[in-house]
Parts: structure tokens; C-alpha cells; sequence
């Protein structure tokens, strides 16, 4: 399991901290030191079912002069700017080794990505 984090996010702290309660083996990866290419947030993207825009953070991607229309014709430039400005992706995200990803800013989503890292239905419902 991988979780993209920053480790002054809260959320993320939290994440990790269930992830280390649940006994799951996970990779932390910084990502604004060890930041995700095009194509990484490519197939992230893909993993989740969303697109781009749907993955930043309004108010950092304001701030780093993101200022792209939310449609698919700009996925590419979506993709682009979010590579140059990590900062304005959202956190955690976490993949588990079968390939599902979550955005993991709650409990629920936590616990069902948790399970996938297990082997365990439901997961343990901590944050």
C-alpha cells in the first residue's frame, strides 16, 4: 500500500497512524518532495474515476494561478498544472496493492481502503 501524504496534513497524519494500528505495510511517499508526474496523476485519476479537477484543492490550486476550465478538453492541462504544483493536490491519497485508491479525508473511505490491506471486510472504522 503507498499514501501520498504531507506530513503537516492532519488527515494524513491520521491516515498513517491507522494504517500503522491496523498492521498494514505501507510505502509513505512526501509528495511535494517526491512529486507524482504527469502520467502517475494520469493513472491515479484513472484509479479513482474522477478527473483532475476533482483531485485539487481549490483554495492552493487558487494560489498557484490554476485557473483552468473543468472540462475534459483541459484534462492534459489539468494533469500539467497539478504536476507543477503538488501542493495543490488533495491528501491522502492511498493505493492499496490491488490497485484500489482513495481519497482518504474520512473514516469510512479510510476503513474501506484499510480492508483492501487486510484482507479484512469493512476494516476497522478508525481515523
Amino acid at each position: 500500500m503507498e499514501i501520498w501524504l504531507n506530513p503537516s496534513c492532519s488527515k494524513c497524519r491520521a491516515a498513517v497512524t491507522a494504517l500503522d494500528e491496523a498492521g498494514v505495510e505501507h510505502t509513505v511517499r512526501r509528495y511535494l518532495d517526491d512529486v507524482p508526474t504527469v502520467d502517475e496523476l494520469a493513472d491515479v485519476v484513472a484509479r479513482l474515476g474522477v478527473e483532475p479537477w476533482h483531485i485539487a484543492r481549490d483554495k492552493e490550486a487558487r494560489a498557484a494561478g490554476i485557473d483552468l476550465p473543468r472540462e475534459p478538453a483541459h484534462r492534459a492541462d489539468w494533469l500539467a498544472a497539478l504536476a507543477a504544483h503538488p501542493s495543490a493536490i488533495q491528501r491522502p491519497i492511498i493505493t492499496a496493492a490491488d490497485g484500489t485508491t482513495v481519497v482518504a479525508r474520512d473514516a469510512e473511505t479510510l476503513a474501506r481502503v484499510i480492508s483492501h490491506g487486510t484482507g479484512q471486510p469493512g476494516g476497522p472504522a478508525t481515523a
